[in-house]
């Protein structure tokens, strides 16, 4: 373990890390310690936003590792990212108690308004942090692994898996949105009052949702990289690129592929627990078709197959959409599409490609000056003396025999 661990930690790697560190700690202390007149201080809604884009570039994060290391395009990962923030919603619907609207002590609002008279069954234990958190893992974990013992062993690939997984989020979508399945309807679960006794609407809490984000996301990078730099690593690579002549070779592809998106769902649903406190809504507009192909855009944009390139795919264009929706909100879709457009064809390897290729030409081209400028300087030692054309070499062919 200590050896995997260390061959993820290259310099770029350990770079990474440090940030995120350093956000988690520095954002936090920023808008708590240093007072509001400072010119330093983040004020509480930046902190919010941006812990939102921390889990955005977690689930951007759980895409790159099933798209771009293993070449399973999941547009449906909304849905993982939706059921992980519905268990944290039910633990923080359960945590108001009788401090709701109409008072009921067990019943959350809308049980109450809808006439139900009991709990469903399906909500018993939600009142526990630890049985919601293992439930934020388990069930998109769950769901997952069903959904991908059947596609994976049917040999479903491409186009069409991608389709299947865009299906299976719109019927949960349709499916939440009935009253009758007990998860709050059109309108979701809202109106959260503390997690773990801390008042959710106090800015150290959301500081601290903030700092937790941060290490969240940091704890999944280096998780991703262990497995991208360990033996599976170089497999799912070849998976994704040659799948038929890695199953030739006698590798159960099946079960690599299956690991992998059962491991990328429940990093999504740890991305979806921790948006929902702090945006305080999770509603079944979470499960819509365009949120999963939005955040495969974010990975595009970024270069997938990079681990890098989506963390800063996922800040960049929610910072753009940030201000687009505010100065051009009829412009943003426009220009959601042409971005996508553009990266398809001008940056395929997105962002982060671009830089490391810009790098990598300008590394052969210092090497290729070092290696002309060695050949001259083995060219001048190796002629003969009085070859050289200096002065001293003109006398002596001068010079009679």
């Amino acid at each position: 373990m200590g050896g995997l661990l260390f061959k993820a930690l290259d310099r770029h790697a350990i770079v990474f890390l440090a940030l995120l560190v350093a956000v988690a700690v520095l954002v936090p202390v920023a808008n708590l310690v240093l007072p509001p007149e400072h010119p330093l201080h983040v004020p509480a809604y930046v902190v919010t936003l941006t812990g939102k884009y921390l889990c955005y570039a977690l689930l951007a994060l759980s895409i790159d590792l099933i798209w771009g290391y293993v070449g399973i395009l999941s547009l449906g990962h909304g849905a993982f990212f939706a059921l992980g923030g519905y268990a944290m919603g039910m633990y923080l619907m359960r945590q108001i108690g009788p401090r709701g609207v109409y008072g009921h002590p067990v019943l959350p609002d809308f049980m109450v308004f809808l006439n139900w008279k009991e709990l469903p069954w399906f909500w018993y234990g939600f009142d526990q942090f630890w049985f919601a958190m293992a439930m934020v893992v388990l069930v998109p974990g769950l769901l997952a692994f069903v959904f991908g013992w059947f596609a994976f062993r049917s040999r479903v690939t491409g186009v069409y898996l991608s389709i299947i997984t865009q299906a299976l989020t719109f019927a949960l979508m349709l499916a939440f949105f009935r009253n009758n399945m007990g998860f709050g309807g059109n309108n979701g679960l809202t109106d959260f009052k503390d997690i773990l006794g801390f008042d959710l609407h106090a800015d150290a809490t959301r500081a601290g949702l903030f700092a937790v984000s941060a290490i969240a996301l940091a704890l999944a990078f280096l998780l991703c990289r262990m497995i991208i730099r360990s033996r599976l690593g170089p497999v799912l690579v070849a998976i994704r690129d040659a799948e038929s002549r890695v199953r030739f070779l006698g590798y159960r592809v099946e079960n690599a592929k299956l690991f992998v998106f059962t491991l990328s769902a429940a990093m999504a649903g740890v991305a979806g627990a921790l948006y929902v406190p702090q945006v305080g809504i999770i509603n079944p507009g979470e499960f819509a078709p365009a949120n999963s192909i939005e955040a495969v855009i974010w990975v595009a944009v970024g270069g997938r197959g990079t681990l890098f390139g989506p963390v800063i795919g996922a800040v960049l264009v929610n910072l753009a959409k940030t201000w687009l929706t505010g100065a051009l909100p009829n412009v943003w879709l426009f220009a959601l599409g042409g971005l996508f457009i553009a990266v398809t064809l001008f940056l395929p390897r997105g962002l982060v490609g671009l830089v490391s290729g810009w790098a990598e030409a300008r590394r052969a081209r210092r090497a290729r000056d070092d290696g002309t400028r060695a050949g001259g300087e083995a060219d001048t030692k190796g002629a003969l003396p009085g070859t050289d054309g200096s002065a001293a070499g003109r006398r002596q062919e001068a010079r009679p025999s």
